[in-house]
């Protein structure tokens, strides 16, 4: 099975479609280019083919599409909402409990990120579907076992026997583990997908004995990894590869870090490793799944006092630390959020298109999308300033090391739109990501700043099911864009 690596490594220049007859430069404001009169034929499996089919997302594709004035727009939306459920799940009942096991697209393994982000959209339809509810709390179970095989874990196989193809890593590798690679933001995601579940249908049967084992594993594995005794603790990683953003430095541990109550996080949610331990946007999520904790262990029917204690001096000391350490006046700039820092001073000024990121906080819920902290550093990551900001002949974006310099990541360009109340701005992300699909009716992980046909995975379902989601946020907070067919 090909790793992410090799699937960028690997991507070529695929079929030129419609942009390439746009000769004429343009970037992101530009209304230059226009889409000639076709027809746009979807590129959705057969119905028969569809891993899932849910009445209550089918309902929303139609009802939204109506909304969309633009034909392209309108087709984009069809093929990427549902691309999770059609083309990714793989849903069963195990011992009694449903159990669904979900795939990234074009590797054939379970990210904990990449799973809840992917299912993440269908939340709000799942009081009106019970069959689509039956999935996420597939997901929320499989999840929960994966923990439970290794927290440190960030990517697993459906058939915990399987050995990875990265078995030789210098880590503690073992079967159903496709890849070890420790980032916070792993072990955030699960939580996020269970607490937003139950917020939607007040159904506690998920909160089981193996949930709340997981749950425990989470607490104990962020202490260990605050690395309060000074030392490197139980997890470490090391890879043969010439690849840098691959290998961690100093025995598999990384450049050193000064306790201060942040957590470690070895590895970004790009899957690349960090420079500095503390990463501040996953430091953020994780202050904000530890309240979601909180919110659940304090429920009547689930009280734990304990689990609750240990999660509030948790959260208390990683808030502590953020305070301290990742809030750093930038020399042009005043006060921003920091992306990494050490604890000794210095700081990492730049940030991804992965989420978690600077950009994305408030769509987690992380910030106020009006703080104007956050806007201040939304200033600077969108600009120059950030160095894997670009902007190029196909538009404008952030991305990041794991694909290269001058790549974008559409996954950036909705996050901008997600996170903003500027209805011009919304507008000129949504006019870019039409842009960019290359004719292919889908979102990409990366295009070439100046070449939307140079892209990089052409099946990646969190990409696609993140577009579907700010269609559907748009349709809701601003119908009027929608409702512009030259947009």
């Amino acid at each position: 099975m090909q790793s992410r690596r090799k699937f960028i490594k690997n991507a070529g220049i695929f079929s030129a479609g419609v942009l390439a007859l746009q000769t004429e430069a343009f970037g992101f404001n530009s209304d230059a280019f226009q889409l000639p009169l076709k027809d746009f034929v979807s590129k959705r499996p057969p119905v028969a083919e569809r891993k899932f089919t849910s009445k209550a997302i089918e309902a929303a594709i139609v009802r939204i599409k109506k909304q969309i004035a633009n034909p392209e727009l309108a087709w984009i939306f069809e093929n990427c909402f549902p691309n999770t459920l059609d083309t990714t799940v793989d849903f069963e009942i195990i011992d009694g409990k449903p159990d669904t096991y979900v795939i990234t697209g074009d590797i054939d393994a379970m990210w904990l990120r990449d799973s809840t982000a992917q299912i993440w959209p269908y939340i709000p339809f799942v009081k009106e579907d019970p069959k689509l509810a039956e999935l996420v709390k597939g997901v929320i179970n499989r999840q929960a076992k994966c923990i439970l095989l290794d927290p440190y874990a960030n990517a697993f196989y459906k058939d915990f026997t399987k050995e990875s193809e990265w078995k030789n890593d210098l880590t503690k590798m073992q079967p159903g583990i496709h890849e070890r690679k420790w980032e916070i933001d792993s072990l955030c995601y699960p939580v996020r997908l269970a607490h937003g579940y139950w917020k939607e249908t007040g159904d506690i049967s998920l909160f089981d004995t193996k949930w709340k084992e997981a749950m425990l594993l989470i607490l104990q594995t962020f202490k260990e990894q605050q690395r309060m005794d000074g030392k490197g603790g139980p997890y470490s990683f090391q890879r043969q590869t010439a690849w840098a953003t691959d290998g961690v430095p100093l025995g598999g541990y990384g450049y050193p870090v000064k306790p201060c109550g942040l957590i470690v996080s070895t590895f970004r949610p790009s899957d690349d490793s960090t420079l500095f331990g503390y990463l501040i946007p996953s430091n953020m999520f994780a202050i904000e799944i530890l309240g979601y904790l909180i919110e659940i262990f304090s429920l009547p029917a689930l009280k734990d006092n304990d689990l609750v204690a240990k999660a509030t001096k948790l959260r208390d000391e990683v808030q502590n630390g953020l305070k301290e350490h990742g809030i750093i006046n930038h020399p042009k700039f005043g006060k921003i959020i920091a992306f990494e820092v050490n604890g000794y001073g210095s700081f990492h000024m730049m940030d991804d298109a992965n989420v978690p990121s600077l950009l994305s906080l408030p769509y987690l819920g992380a910030i106020a999308p009006n703080d104007p902290l956050y806007l201040n550093t939304r200033k600077v990551v969108l600009s120059e300033n950030n160095p894997f900001f670009y902007k190029g002949k196909a538009g404008e974006g952030i991305g990041g090391p794991h694909t290269g310099v001058d790549t974008i990541w559409p996954m950036s360009i909705v996050l901008r739109a997600i996170t903003s109340v500027d209805e011009n701005e919304i507008k000129a992300c949504i006019s870019n990501l039409i842009k960019t699909n290359a004719d292919t009716g889908f979102m990409h992980e990366s295009f070439h700043k100046d070449d939307v046909n140079k892209f990089t995975r052409k099946w990646f379902a969190w990409a696609n099911t993140l577009f579907g989601e700010m269609i559907v946020h748009t349709s809701i907070h601003f119908p009027q864009i929608l409702k512009d067919k030259n947009i």
